[in-house]
């Protein structure tokens, strides 16, 4: 799941919302929320824009 979410943000020309990710993937938006706080806990993502997520560089 993770990085399908990394791959998935990484080919976005803008940050995403979980909800957005979640659709895209086809994933429960549940799902997505706890891989994504798992991610920015490892510095794989941020938080550009409140509530919308992008890849770090």
């Amino acid at each position: 799941m993770k990085e399908q979410i990394i791959e998935l943000l990484k080919n976005s020309e803008k940050p995403l919302r979980p909800g957005e990710i979640a659709a895209a993937l086809g994933a429960d938006k549940d799902e997505v929320s706890k891989a994504i706080k798992e991610l920015k806990a490892e510095e794989k993502v941020y938080s550009p824009v409140r509530c919308c997520y992008a890849v770090k560089e």
